[in-house]
C-alpha cells in the first residue's frame, strides 16, 4: 500500500521538511523487475519508497529503523577486466582493496578458481552490462540480469548473523527487506557463485 504523501513528507537531518517528493512513489522499470521476480518465485519481502540515496550517507537519511542490516555494495574488476566480483557488507564498514585482494584470493584459489589478481571498481559501462545498473543503484539484485552467470557474489560473513537485510531494489529511490533465509533463496535460483567470507 503507498503511503500518504501529503502527510507523511520525511525532514532532512537540520529539520527542514522536504518540499517536494519527486519520483519516489513510482519506482522505475528495474525495480519492477526485481520485485515481479521475487513474487514470480515466492519469495517474500517487504519495501518502501524514499528520495534518491546514491550513497551510504544520503540513504541513511531516508532508511526507516526495521531492525534490518543495511548493506553496502561493491562492484569490482580484475585486472584484465574478465572477471568481475559483487562484494556486500554491512553499511558501517569499509575495506581496504589490498586486503580484500588478498582476501578474494585465498578464497578463490582454495577452490580452484583463478586468483582475482589486482582489483578496482568496475567503470559504469561494466556495471551495465553484466548488472544492468547505473552507479548509485548497485545492489545483488543486479544479479537478475546477469544471464550468462558471469559475476561472483561475495557477502561478509557477519551477515550471517543477519536475520533480515536491507538493499536497493535495483534503483536508490526504494529499499527491500528480505530475511535473510529468502535472500538466500533468490540467490540459490538465480544460478552465479556466491559464497561468505571474512572480509574485515
Amino acid at each position: 500500500m503507498k503511503e500518504n504523501i501529503q502527510t507523511k513528507l520525511p525532514t532532512l537531518p537540520d529539520g527542514r521538511r522536504i518540499k517536494r517528493w519527486v519520483q519516489t512513489m513510482e519506482l522505475g522499470e528495474r525495480a519492477q523487475r526485481v520485485f515481479d521476480y521475487l513474487n514470480a518465485n515466492g519469495i517474500e519481502y517487504s519495501h518502501y519508497t524514499h528520495p534518491e540515496g546514491k550513497t551510504i550517507e544520503e540513504a541513511k537519511r531516508w532508511w526507516k529503523d526495521d531492525g534490518s542490516v543495511h548493506c553496502k555494495n561493491i562492484f569490482l574488476r580484475n585486472h584484465k577486466g574478465n572477471r568481475h566480483y559483487l562484494v556486500c557488507f554491512h553499511c558501517d564498514h569499509d575495506l581496504d582493496i589490498h586486503d580484500l585482494e588478498h582476501r578474494l584470493k585465498e578464497a578463490l584459489v582454495s577452490r580452484g578458481l583463478p586468483a582475482p589478481g589486482k582489483l578496482s571498481f568496475a567503470s559504469p559501462e561494466r556495471m551495465m552490462k553484466y548488472l544492468g545498473l547505473e552507479p548509485g543503484s548497485v545492489s545483488p539484485f543486479g544479479l537478475i540480469n546477469d544471464a550468462e552467470h558471469h559475476v561472483h557474489l561475495f557477502l561478509d560473513e557477519a551477515l550471517l548473523e543477519a536475520p533480515t537485510m536491507s538493499f536497493h531494489p535495483n534503483d536508490c529511490r526504494g529499499t527491500v527487506v528480505i530475511s535473510r533465509d529468502n535472500f538466500e533463496r533468490y540467490l540459490e535460483g538465480l544460478g552465479n557463485d556466491y559464497e561468505y567470507l571474512k572480509l574485515y
